[in-house]
């Protein structure tokens, strides 16, 4: 799982143009990279499009079952 040093525990996310550019660089390895910052209902279909976005990882979010059945929902 990936997210920004900058990011960890403040609620704050990369642009979605950040998000797609670290995981593709990381993906060169051949290895699948999960997002794992701030992941939300409002947030996470955006982030799920990404194409070199494998899955998130959901923290704080899935502790609330209507959050968390709205991210997994996000999934195609």
């Amino acid at each position: 799982a990936y997210e920004p040093m900058w990011a960890i525990g403040t609620g704050k996310i990369p642009t979605l143009e950040e998000i797609e550019e670290a995981h593709g660089f990381l993906q060169q390895y051949g290895m699948p990279v999960l997002y794992g910052g701030s992941v939300k209902p409002d947030n996470a279909e955006g982030i799920l499009a990404l194409p070199s976005v494998s899955g998130v990882l959901v923290g704080g979010a899935s502790l609330c079952a209507k959050s968390f059945s709205k991210i997994i929902g996000s999934y195609s």
